[in-house]
């Protein structure tokens, strides 16, 4: 890893506010699109870039800001990635968050997260706190080769259950599906099955199936060639260069997740999930909470 410091922090998102403490990340996911070369990536993506300045930098836009909303992190870096133990940066910024009044929507795929349930409640009593899990492969020893450096999809659903019993709201991100390995009925079933299970309030899916652009693509190829050998050959055969690779089991897939959600009372259309969890309660987003 290496220190920086960042100009800015914040940017709008999906109605609230988002910030990304880190860039890049050690998870290791095949998968992971934050490495596609439209990024702009200077420096190696395990190599993460630190904004030591970031809880400065958040103060200074928190106090400036007479309304309260929600604020984002992880859409682009995980903030739970495995220097964020030592150097405890999303854990300082959580508690500005919660020191001014706003609220927090947290998306990881780390047990790390747990460390900070406290201020997870804390926020959450004060404005609204929402965790977002993203969970893709049931199966152990397949997780272990897709998530190589973070926990796997058990753990992960271990986690939703704390958050459950602690009152803080969890979703789901049902994303990537992978065509050929994880795009099973078994497999999206069984993860439905669990969230059910410990309370998860949405289920987000953009459809069944993965991205592929420069500098990812290369990457996932990579890992295929290593873990899957022919399958890449597959994938160039089937999708070409394509942006988009949508699993052949689709439909199936699809008409699933509905039917489970509307069975269980989860949210699964991505415009009401976001809506959830972009919305602050009236009371909060008037006026400025006094510290």
């Amino acid at each position: 890893m290496h220190l920086t410091e960042a100009k800015s922090l914040l940017h709008k998102s999906d109605g609230g506010l988002g910030m990304n403490v880190y860039r890049g990340c050690t998870h290791g996911c095949v998968y992971c699109d934050s490495r596609s070369l439209c990024y702009g990536f200077t420096h190696p993506f395990e190599d993460v870039e630190v904004k030591q300045n970031a809880p400065a930098l958040l103060e200074a836009a928190l106090r400036s800001r007479r309304k309260p909303c929600m604020i984002g992190t992880g859409s682009m870096s995980d903030p739970y990635m495995h220097c964020e133990a030592s150097l405890g940066l999303t854990r300082r910024c959580l508690e500005l968050i919660e020191r001014y009044g706003f609220g927090a929507a947290v998306l990881t795929k780390s047990d790390l997260l747990l460390r900070d349930l406290d201020l997870l409640e804390a926020i959450h009593r004060r404005a609204k706190c929402v965790v977002q899990m993203t969970l893709t492969t049931w199966d152990e020893a397949l997780c272990r080769i897709l998530e190589p450096r973070v926990c796997t999809t058990r753990r992960r659903v271990a986690v939703l259950a704390e958050l459950q019993k602690r009152g803080v709201p969890a979703f789901v991100w049902l994303s990537p599906i992978l065509p050929f390995l994880n795009d099973t009925e078994e497999n999206v079933t069984a993860i439905l099955e669990a969230c059910a299970e410990v309370g998860v309030r949405g289920i987000v899916c953009f459809g069944m199936g993965m991205t592929l652009r420069g500098g990812n693509r290369e990457y996932y190829y990579a890992a295929l060639d290593r873990h899957f050998p022919g399958l890449r050959a597959r994938y160039e055969k089937t999708f070409g260069t394509a942006y988009t690779l949508s699993s052949p089991n689709e439909g199936r897939l699809m008409a699933l997740l509905r039917e489970r959600c509307e069975k269980y009372g989860m949210l699964w259309r991505p415009e009401d999930c976001f809506r959830w969890i972009g919305e602050l309660p009236e009371r909060f987003s008037q006026t400025k909470l006094e510290l």
